[in-house]
């Protein structure tokens, strides 16, 4: 070290706070300063305030639609044909739902769905169940 006296090289730091951004603006207690000391206000009222303006806009268009619809939609249904198929094979082989069920993999509320004409056809199920029972379910006999 050199023998001279020991000086710092600080600067001071001088901190200050911000100017107050937009939102700060906005606050209620600066509103209220800005009215207690005179100072001029805007107020401006948003066209779409209070409102969900993407939800309200479209829907209006789909209602318009689904009130014009007149078709009647309905999931396709198992066949009579098909469900009798399912019985008759099932009870030839002496098996109930649940050990029809579980020999295709699927649940015993599957089988009782098809028998009683609930279930939305799938083709798989059905090539599944063709299979277990050794009958031809589709098409002609």
């Amino acid at each position: 070290m050199s023998g001279g006296p020991i000086t710092q090289d600080w600067e001071p730091v001088v901190i200050r706070k911000k100017a107050p951004n937009a939102a700060a603006k906005k606050d209620e207690k600066a509103v209220n300063a800005a009215r207690r000391s005179g100072a001029e206000i805007e107020t401006l009222k948003k066209a779409t305030a209070g409102t969900n303006k993407a939800a309200s806009s479209s829907t209006t268009l789909n209602t318009r639609k689904l009130d014009e619809e007149t078709e009647n939609l309905a999931h396709e249904r198992v066949p009579s044909e098909l469900k009798k198929a399912i019985m008759q094979a099932r009870t030839d082989k002496k098996l109930t739902q649940a050990q029809l069920a579980q020999i295709i993999n699927e649940k015993p509320q599957v089988i009782q769905e098809y028998e009683s004409g609930k279930a939305i056809p799938n083709q798989q199920v059905i090539t599944k169940l063709e299979r277990a029972l050794g009958a031809k379910l589709r098409g002609k006999k």
